[in-house]
């Protein structure tokens, strides 16, 4: 055996030594959904409306309907997180709860407790729903899922007010094949709702719920989520590659 041919297999030997000490890269994990609750954190919003949005979702994700309409995915499993927005300035916008996956009872009970105790994180600021949708389209990126559908929930009681296009924010997320839905917390603003559908929500089988007010988003948000989770659009926009691919702003 010649001295070249004992280098080869000896580097053949170390080459697969090497592999063999590296744990293979983890695929991300299949869900019907990923859906990302971005919630109104704003000056608008004092500690008992924002208390009434948090217990709000609690209740909602404690519902048999939303629990059903979870199981009843074609792999019965979602993944969500809820993010607090409100200026522009990136201090603003927060992760409050990380992605946590949803597939029992179990899973969604555990959810819910974390949605009782979940503090707040913004004292206050302006209502920078772009900045938020940029935010939001961020953490899709490298996240452990790979959804069957991406959405961004919205709730807010305002219109934008940062000097910025809130449609470019929009079509930036929609170009990732992530669909906007929002619930327009009417008790400030009694044409929000318009507003929403006219400048915010996109993507296949947008929409817009609308609460009279706070006391209102209990009911509002359980509807929301149980058509957002239980009905996909009938037909999908192709999807890219990888939302995660995108470039945040």
């Amino acid at each position: 055996m010649t001295r070249l041919l004992l280098l080869r297999i000896a580097a053949f030997l170390w080459v697969g030594i090497l592999f063999a000490g590296t744990p293979a890269k983890a695929e991300d994990l299949r869900v019907d959904l990923e859906l990302a609750l971005a919630i109104d954190s704003s000056s608008s919003v004092d500690y008992g409306e924002f208390d009434l949005q948090v217990r709000g979702l609690a209740a909602a994700f404690r519902d048999p309907r939303v629990m059903a309409a979870i199981e009843s995915g074609p792999l019965g499993k979602i993944a969500v997180t809820v993010i607090e927005w409100s200026s522009p300035e990136p201090q603003f916008q927060r992760v409050n709860l990380p992605w946590t996956l949803l597939d029992d009872a179990e899973s969604i009970e555990a959810f819910a407790e974390d949605l009782d105790q979940m503090p707040r994180l913004q004292p206050g600021g302006g209502t920078a729903i772009s900045r938020a949708l940029y935010f939001a389209v961020r953490q899709f990126e490298n996240n452990g899922f790979d959804g069957t559908r991406k959405v961004i929930d919205v709730s807010g009681d305002g219109e934008d007010n940062w000097q910025e296009p809130l449609e470019d924010a929009r079509n930036h997320a929609t170009a990732w094949g992530i669909t906007i839905n929002a619930l327009a917390i009417l008790n400030e603003a009694p044409d929000l709702d318009a507003y929403f559908r006219k400048r915010l929500i996109g993507g296949p089988g947008a929409f817009v719920i609308t609460a009279d007010d706070y006391e209102d988003f209990a009911r509002a948000i359980r509807e929301k989520l149980v058509r957002e989770i239980g009905s996909p659009p009938i037909a999908l926009a192709d999807r890219p590659l990888s939302a995660g691919n995108a470039v945040g702003r």
